[in-house]
C-alpha cells in the first residue's frame, strides 16, 4: 500500500496520515487542536508535535478553546511545568491569545470552520501538479488567509504554518496521487482543480 513519503518515520505519523492528515475538517475543536499544534511547531518538526500530543491535550484540556481562552498564570506555570512539554512561555501564551481570538471569529461567523472553508467557498482544492510531489510552502491562499488572521490577532500563524494548515484540515489535498489516502479524503467532498500559479 502506497503512502505519502513524509509519514513513513514512525507508527504514530502513519497513523496520523491514515486517519486523520487531508480529512475534511469541520468541528471547531478539531481545527483548534490543528492550528494550536501547528503553533507550537514553529522552529520545529511534525513529528514531534505527533509524538507530544498527548501532553498537549493534557496540557490544554483535549483543545477545549472556552477552557484555554480563560487561562491565566497560574495555568501558564502549570504548562510549563509539565513533564514532556515544550517550555516555550511565549508559545503557550500564544495558543492562548489564539483562543480568544478564536472565541471571536466563532462569535462573528458562527464557527471558526465556517470562517475558514468560506476562503475556499466550502469546497478541497485541488492544485496541479500536487498529486505528483511538487508542493510548495506557501501559496497565495495561505497567504490571503494568513494575512486575515494577523488582522484579527491571532499569533505564530505565518503563510507556511496556514498552508500546513490547509493541508491537515482537507481544505487542500496534498496526497500524492499514488497514495492510497488521496482518493479517499475527496469521498463526498466537493472539490475545485486550480492552477497554483495563478494564485498571487
Amino acid at each position: 500500500m502506497e503512502r505519502c513519503g513524509w509519514c513513513l518515520c514512525n507508527e504514530k505519523m502513519v497513523k496520523y496520515h491514515d486517519e486523520e492528515w487531508g480529512v475534511p475538517v469541520h468541528d471547531d475543536r478539531k481545527q483548534f487542536e490543528y492550528l494550536m499544534m501547528e503553533a507550537m511547531q514553529c522552529g520545529l518538526n511534525w513529528n514531534m508535535m505527533i509524538q507530544k500530543r498527548e501532553i498537549f491535550r493534557e496540557c490544554f484540556e483535549g483543545f477545549d478553546f472556552q477552557k484555554v481562552a480563560a487561562y491565566g498564570e497560574e495555568d501558564i506555570r502549570r504548562i510549563l511545568d509539565t513533564e514532556g512539554m515544550i517550555r516555550s512561555r511565549r508559545k503557550v501564551e500564544a495558543v492562548i491569545h489564539n483562543a480568544r481570538c478564536f472565541l471571536k471569529v466563532r462569535k462573528e461567523f458562527g464557527t471558526f470552520s465556517e470562517y475558514l472553508w468560506g476562503f475556499s467557498k466550502g469546497k478541497m482544492i485541488l492544485y496541479m501538479g500536487h498529486q505528483k510531489g511538487q508542493i510548495p510552502a506557501r501559496n497565495g491562499l495561505s497567504d490571503q488567509i494568513a494575512k486575515d488572521l494577523k488582522k484579527r490577532g491571532f499569533k505564530y500563524l505565518g503563510s507556511v504554518t496556514v498552508y500546513a494548515h490547509l493541508q491537515s484540515c482537507g481544505m487542500v489535498n496534498d496526497h500524492v496521487e499514488g497514495c492510497f489516502r488521496y482518493l479517499e479524503v475527496m469521498d463526498g467532498a466537493e472539490t475545485a482543480r486550480k492552477r497554483r500559479d495563478i494564485e498571487s
